[in-house]
């Protein structure tokens, strides 16, 4: 049994070293993660365990349902583990998962995605409470944690699955994703590229992709650039 442990942990951090460090036109994720059997990746762990992992009860293309009183947003902004792991760290975000939106293929698999010939991003699926963390307060979140001024790419993930993407939910979204955006132009002094898109479809990704640093025990960051003040 430990040793079976041992095996899957570490299949567990090749993958996580190659999300962090795949060069242009590559993604080696796909090969050490395949390898790796669904049924046997480990469960989220550590101190955010206790944050849900089904938003909008997610699933594989089904429509979201959200809880009273609650509301979603989705960000891509590079490796959707990173990214995650950013928001899972936000008071007021109840739940969380990963997966693959804004793109053409039904039912994509990482693999497909992979390929950069599907349109999807790797994007994350937040689940929050508005009465203790607003829409704005997230969008400010994911602009002071990637980089939205490079083209489909974050450091050396390279491909459109990599892009900065804000899916909105509505047109109040949408509204306040591109005012952020022209304010983050202003503070950088320089173009940002984010797109601003209507959710389509979200297929939740692979269960082995799913609160993958805290599985691992690897974080982004100790905590999240542009939290609300007193959070």
């Amino acid at each position: 049994m430990m040793s079976a442990r041992f095996a899957v942990s570490t299949l567990l951090m090749l993958g996580l070293a190659a999300c962090r460090s795949a060069g242009a036109g590559s993604d080696v994720r796909a090969e050490s993660s395949a390898a790796m059997p669904m049924s046997d990746a480990p469960t989220a762990v550590g101190a955010h365990a206790h944050i849900g992992v089904n938003p909008g009860n997610v699933g594989m293309g089904t429509p979201l349902v959200v809880a009273p009183g609650h509301e979603l947003a989705a960000f891509a902004g590079g490796c959707f583990w990173g990214v995650e792991d950013v928001f899972r760290q936000v008071p007021g975000v109840v739940a969380t998962a990963v997966g693959f939106t804004g793109g053409t293929t039904k039912n994509p698999s990482y693999e497909d995605v992979c390929t950069h010939t599907t349109a999807h991003a790797e994007a994350v699926l937040i689940e929050f409470d508005p009465s203790k963390i607003t829409y704005s307060q997230l969008l400010t979140v994911f602009f002071k944690n990637h980089d939205p001024t490079t083209m489909n790419r974050q450091g050396p993930d390279v491909g459109d699955q990599y892009r900065s993407d804000v899916f909105t939910f509505s047109d109040a979204q949408a509204t306040q994703a591109r005012a952020a955006i022209a304010a983050e132009e202003k503070d950088r002094g320089k173009k940002v590229v984010t797109r601003v898109d209507a959710l389509g479809t979200f297929y939740k990704a692979e269960d082995y992709h799913q609160q993958y640093d805290e599985k691992t025990g690897t974080h982004s960051c100790p905590l999240p650039k542009g939290l609300p003040k007193g959070a």
